[in-house]
This record gives C-alpha cells, sequence and structure tokens, in this order.
C-alpha cells in the first residue's frame, strides 16, 4: 500500500503543475487567458471582447493583414435582416458610418455624389452604414482595438502536425511553423479553414451532406434541369448562374474525341440530393475603380491560355437576339455584380454562367498543405485576371462588353499588392465542426428553434455551384448553386460553436461551426461571423471565471451574460 503522505505530495504535485501550465500568462510573454487563432472579422470581435472583460488576449493572424474577408474585398454587408446584427459588429458599423460621415475621407468622390448599389442599402435615417471600402474597413477595426490591451502576432502559421499540445482534453499550448510557442486557458479558432480545430483532434466534416441525413430537400447535388430557361421554374436551383442553352463543351464543337473544355468534370452531376465532397467556388472579391488616378488597367497575365475562356465566348455566341437579352436580372451584358462602394469604388462578385467563381477548382483546399493552399489561391487569381483581361480587351468579347469592362480596374490605394489584387481569398466553406447540436435547414426554416442561441442569422440559405458538367443534351452546365429565402432571422445554437467535451473542453469555433452545408450557407456572413466571435470571447471569460470547460455553462447566465454585451438572442 502507498503511504498516505506519497500520495497527499503527487496530488499536490499536480495540482501545481496543472495551475503552472494554465497560468504561464502571469510570466510569459507568449501566454494569455485567451489566444485566437485567426484574425478574421470574428477574431477581431472575440478579442476586443476579451479585452473589455479585463482578459489578456493574443490574436495571431498568418498573414499580415486583420479583418479576412471584411477587409479583403467584401464590402457589400450580406446580413438579410440588420436588426439581428448587435453587439461588437452593430458598433462596427456605426463605425463605418463614422468614418465616411467625415468629408475628409471621400477622396474620390464627393459624399453627395455616391448612390449606394448595394444589395444592403444604408437608410437616410440610420447609425450605421453598410457598404465601405476594404481600407475603411481595415482603419475601423484597428481604431476599435487601439485603447485596448490585445497583442496581435502577425506572419505565423499554425503547425498544423505537432503544433497543438493538450493535457487531457484541454489545449495547453498551440505552436507555430517558426517554433513560437503560444499558450493559454481558452483558445479560439476564428480562421475560414478550421485548421486549429482539425489539428486540435475535434471531428468534423468537408462536402455536402446527403438530403436524407438530416432531413433537409436543398442540401446535396443540385443539378440544372435541361429545358428550363433562366426565366422558367426547376424543380432545383441550378437554374441560376448557368449557361446559356446550347454552349458546346467539347475542344472542337461536336466532338467528344477532342475532349472537354478547361474545368469541365467528366461524368454527370451525380444523383440528386446525394452528398458528395465539393466545396462551392471561391472567388476574389474584386475591388475595383473607374476613377483614371486610382485605376491600374486590367493585364493579361503571362501565362494567359485562351482555351481557357472558350466557354465564356461560346456563351455569349449562343444568345439568340440582342445580348442585352440574355438575361432578365442584373447586368444584362457583362457577368458580375458590380455593387457601388464610396470612392468610386466597388464590391464586384460572380453572376451568369462563366465568371469570377472559379467552378471546380477548390475541392482539395480544405485539407490542401499551406503551400498546397497558396498554389491554389494563384491559380484562382491568374484564372480572374484573365477573365477580366479578356472582358475588356478580347476581339471575340462584343464591342458593348468590352466598351463597358475596360474602364474598369483594380485600385491603387487599397491592397499591398502593387496590381492592386487582395491576398485573401474568398473561403465560402471549408471544414465544418461535428458538435453536439449540428445547425440545419430545419433551423433556418425555423421548424426547429434551438433553446440556447447565442446570436442570429438571416440570409438565405446560399451556396455558389461547386461542378461543371455535361448535361444529358451533351451541352455544358453548372451545378450546385442553391437560393433559397428564409422567412424570419433564425438563432444559432451555443453547442453548435463548442467541440464534443471529449474531444476539447477549452476551444470555441465561431467560424467553421457545426452545420450542415445548406445551414451554413446562411450563416457563413461576416456580420454573423462577428457576431459569432464575440458570443465566443465571452463563453471563453465566462468559462475561465468559473473554471468550467467551456459545454457546461448554465445558459441561463450566459444568456444574462451576451444581452448585457448588446448581443441579440431572439
Amino acid at each position: 500500500m502507498i503511504p498516505y503522505r506519497i500520495i497527499l505530495g503527487l496530488l499536490i504535485f499536480t495540482v501545481l503543475i496543472t495551475f503552472s501550465s494554465c497560468d504561464r500568462g502571469l510570466n510569459d510573454q507568449n501566454a494569455a487567458d485567451v489566444v485566437i487563432y485567426g484574425g478574421t472579422s470574428a477574431g477581431v470581435a472575440a478579442a476586443i471582447q476579451t479585452a473589455r472583460l479585463g482578459k489578456s488576449v493574443i490574436v495571431i493572424e498568418p498573414t499580415n493583414r486583420l479583418g479576412g474577408l471584411t477587409t479583403g474585398g467584401l464590402g457589400q454587408t450580406d446580413i438579410g435582416n440588420k436588426h439581428i446584427v448587435g453587439g461588437i459588429a452593430r458598433e462596427f458599423y456605426k463605425n463605418i458610418k463614422i468614418h465616411y460621415d467625415d468629408s475628409t475621407n471621400w477622396v474620390w468622390q464627393t459624399k453627395s455624389d455616391y448612390i449606394d448599389g448595394g444589395q444592403t442599402r444604408t437608410g437616410i435615417y440610420e447609425d450605421a452604414m453598410w457598404t465601405f471600402e476594404p481600407s475603411a474597413a481595415l482603419k475601423v477595426f484597428h481604431q476599435m482595438m487601439k485603447d485596448i490591451d490585445i497583442r496581435i502576432i502577425y506572419n505565423q502559421r499554425l503547425n498544423r502536425k505537432t503544433g497543438v499540445k493538450k493535457e487531457a482534453n484541454s489545449i495547453n499550448s498551440i505552436t507555430m511553423e517558426s517554433g513560437a510557442t503560444y499558450y493559454g486557458k481558452m483558445f479560439i479558432d476564428a480562421t475560414y479553414e478550421g485548421d486549429l480545430m482539425a489539428a486540435t483532434g475535434v471531428s468534423y466534416t468537408v462536402g455536402r451532406e446527403s438530403n436524407s441525413q438530416y432531413g433537409e430537400s436543398l442540401n446535396g447535388i443540385q443539378a440544372q434541369a435541361y429545358g428550363k430557361t433562366l426565366l422558367g421554374k426547376a424543380s432545383n436551383n441550378s437554374i441560376h448562374h448557368n449557361f446559356i442553352e446550347r454552349v458546346d463543351p467539347y475542344v472542337v464543337k461536336g466532338d467528344p474525341a477532342s475532349g472537354l473544355l478547361p474545368f469541365i468534370s467528366e461524368g454527370g452531376p451525380g444523383t440528386e440530393g446525394n452528398g458528395d465532397k465539393g466545396i462551392q467556388a471561391y472567388c476574389f472579391r474584386m475591388t475595383l475603380t473607374d476613377h483614371p488616378e486610382n485605376r491600374i488597367p486590367f493585364k493579361k497575365p503571362a501565362d494567359y491560355l485562351e482555351l481557357d475562356y472558350e466557354l465564356l465566348f461560346r456563351n455569349y455566341e449562343a444568345a439568340q437576339g440582342p445580348i442585352e437579352e440574355m438575361y432578365t436580372y442584373g447586368d444584362p451584358l457583362v457577368p458580375w455584380i458590380n455593387s457601388s462602394m464610396p470612392n468610386r469604388k466597388t464590391d464586384t462578385n460572380n453572376q451568369k454562367g462563366f465568371s469570377s467563381d472559379f467552378i471546380g477548382q477548390n475541392w482539395d483546399y480544405p485539407e490542401a498543405s499551406y503551400e498546397e493552399r497558396k498554389r491554389i489561391a494563384v491559380l484562382h487569381r491568374e484564372y480572374q485576371q484573365g477573365l477580366m483581361w479578356t472582358l475588356a480587351y478580347h476581339p471575340r468579347i462584343p464591342e458593348k462588353v468590352r466598351q463597358k469592362v475596360s474602364q474598369w480596374g483594380t485600385c491603387k490605394d487599397e491592397y499591398e499588392r502593387e496590381d492592386g489584387w487582395q491576398q485573401q481569398l474568398y473561403i465560402r466553406e471549408a471544414r465544418r465542426m461535428m458538435g453536439n447540436y449540428v445547425m440545419t435547414q430545419k433551423n433556418c426554416e425555423r421548424i426547429e428553434t434551438v433553446t440556447d442561441p447565442i446570436g442570429m442569422a438571416a440570409y438565405g440559405m446560399d451556396s455558389h455551384h461547386i461542378k461543371r458538367y455535361v448535361n444529358s443534351m451533351g451541352y455544358a452546365a453548372n451545378e450546385g448553386n442553391v437560393e433559397a429565402h428564409v422567412n424570419a432571422p433564425f438563432p444559432i445554437s451555443y453547442r453548435s460553436i463548442v467541440p464534443k467535451k471529449e474531444e476539447c473542453s477549452n476551444l470555441l469555433v465561431p467560424v467553421c461551426l457545426s452545420a450542415s452545408h445548406i445551414a451554413f450557407g446562411s450563416i457563413r456572413m461576416e456580420p454573423v461571423f462577428m457576431v459569432l466571435g464575440q458570443s465566443a470571447a465571452i463563453i471563453a471569460c465566462l468559462g475561465i471565471e468559473e473554471g468550467k470547460a467551456v459545454q457546461d455553462l448554465e445558459y441561463n447566465q450566459l444568456e444574462k451574460k451576451l444581452i448585457g454585451q448588446g448581443q441579440i438572442v431572439e
């Protein structure tokens, strides 16, 4: 039998070691109460909230720029309902308005000349503004973080193989590729990819679930119903952002033996409603300008291949009658959504069958190495650079289109790159955690309503195309688009941003949260990520104060904390 004094000594030693590993922040500059990996908008909101609650915080951003897509081109805010945006997110949009109320911030046009052309217009009497330049968003974020104690580490990437050290089911430290190690009591993964979550050993999924898995109707494969025009009604969603009918997919028209044109997948679309590993398309949300003094004209890429844009040429050539009548929604001439931003700039997004979305070329991205991800991002940028040069200058593009597009170019004053292109790729989805509660289409439609909300979403269930293929009639088609409205805002569960307790007890995941593909399509908006980032910080701080796992907080107490910090939960 082991003597009592030895047992007691071992217990005391264990407690001291545990206390020491959790409280290194007292003496170690690489330690904090809360360590946030990913300086996206969610990471920024989480950092601000943590510091305001009196806890020490470190933000580790793998690049040299904070804000993710909010400072990376997505200045046309997708919300669905402004009234559900509270807390730090609402404060951000109020500060955007304050920024533009200052006449010195109108450099390339006057405020009176600006017309908000976005989906989310700013009303005359609103105290917030919802459209903004990426540079304005970056300035506002830095101003909001200026007078509070937040340590930001730039250009440090997680060692995804061996960088997470756990004691039992709790993260003790995370180590970067550089060898730098950061210690915390709580950790937040605010990346678009979910890299910390995955490296910690938390369960996750990639791709689309079948409709049968969660009793949904909008998940899984969404093939185009051939024979239905873009104005007609079909039994699925892929009628949008698709080709004019009769676009030939082969290198030599009508000759399958000549091979498929670039970026068309072998085989058909798959069985309607079945799951797969497909990822909705990525792109760069282009920040363009038509101001001559600030414009960088579109340049033909060094490795430009005309064949890469043959489907674009054929789509115009397939039009019956004037090209202005090709489509009755959006811009009738150009395959873009060119939303106006202040200072004669735009947030330019994908539209029509062949546009800025690089369909089917991102499936490997979520699990890819850093180098492979960089290669994928470069290919996306080069594809879009070639697309914009083609639309502006190629003789096979109709003259009316060339005249319009050639007036535009990237901006000299927005991003670090000399060519005016940003580094932030639009990661519309990557990994998604598998927690104790999975948000689904039923939540979006309020067929099921959660009892532990930490924020709300209100945008439609939205998925961009996932695959380009040859349909049953032998023509090019896109697959995967879903555009389904939600009738009302819906709450997001506390349980959807925390892992299963046995997998990790001190990690929160506000971006790659636990949701089905189609539910994530509604939740994945920047204002919602800010809301969830703030809620994650409140949970982390409350867990520290009570000495509890992130899964074990009393919801009633948490709800009071959320509401006290301005969050809207119902």
